[in-house]
């Protein structure tokens, strides 16, 4: 199964973005949950999404403001019920899983950040929802909460371009790879990030053997935006997405 980011760039209805992605051979989508970006009514999303014959992976939670669930103030209580009411959405929308950012390194864990998580948590359980915790600029605090909220539906999104951008050392798999929920893949070239895979510096073989020894059984999901490809149509780009999802699964099974 393949699926792709929604939100990959160009300025296209929303109808049509979804008829596109389904013509170029995805079987379905991630979808940005918020308006930021651009994206405007993104509560349309699923509706649109299913009448194009596309089901939907996850969604990404809103990430401008992530670095304020740690904090003491009326903003960490907002991006807090901000989760909570993405947890809510999953379960209205039949959506099984939804992608975190925690804060960066730079800002420590605290037991108050810890107990928010087990809010989203106790209300996730509740309502058979994912909370995939992705990995950023931000080991430390992905570390301290998968190590101290031991619940089925708190768990990992494997990025694998900001893997071997941030922490290429590290065996990331091997740590929290049991606790895969959501995975997104793209590639890097220097400063740039979100590169179609096979267009940068990830080695690509080496990074599906270790999804495939993760015991991962999700979709192969592409995150790679149009901003190095702009000559390109997004016909044209969703078909080399494509392609380099199928280069991909062939990977991660061994072809």
């Amino acid at each position: 199964m393949l699926t792709i980011y929604d939100w990959f760039g160009y300025d296209l209805p929303i109808e049509q973005r979804y008829h596109l992605i389904k013509a170029a051979g995805f079987n379905g989508v991630m979808l940005w949950w918020s308006e930021g970006f651009g994206r405007g009514d993104y509560r349309r999303g699923p509706e649109f999404v299913r009448n194009a014959g596309l089901f939907i992976e996850n969604i990404h939670t809103p990430i401008q403001n992530q670095n304020d669930l740690w904090l003491d103030n009326q903003d960490g209580e907002a991006l807090t019920s901000c989760y909570l009411q993405c947890v809510d959405d999953c379960a209205q929308w039949n959506i099984p899983t939804m992608v975190v950012h925690l804060p960066e390194d730079t800002y420590s864990p605290n037991l108050l950040g810890l107990e928010r998580i087990r809010r989203i948590a106790e209300k996730a359980e509740r309502l058979d929802v994912n909370v995939a915790l992705e990995n950023l600029k931000n080991f430390n605090n992905l570390s301290f909460i998968l190590a101290r909220v031991d619940s089925p539906r708190i768990g990992f999104c494997y990025d694998c371009g900001h893997h071997y951008r941030y922490y290429p050392e590290m065996d990331l798999l091997s740590m929290y790879g049991s606790r895969m929920m959501a995975m997104h893949l793209h590639d890097n070239y220097g400063e740039a990030m979100h590169r179609l895979p096979f267009d940068g510096t990830v080695d690509w073989p080496m990074a599906m053997r270790n999804v495939a020894s993760a015991g991962y059984t999700g979709a192969t999901a592409i995150e790679a935006m149009n901003w190095d490809y702009l000559a390109l149509s997004a016909e044209g780009f969703l078909k080399k997405a494509f392609e380099c999802g199928q280069r991909l699964d062939g990977l991660r099974n061994g072809l």
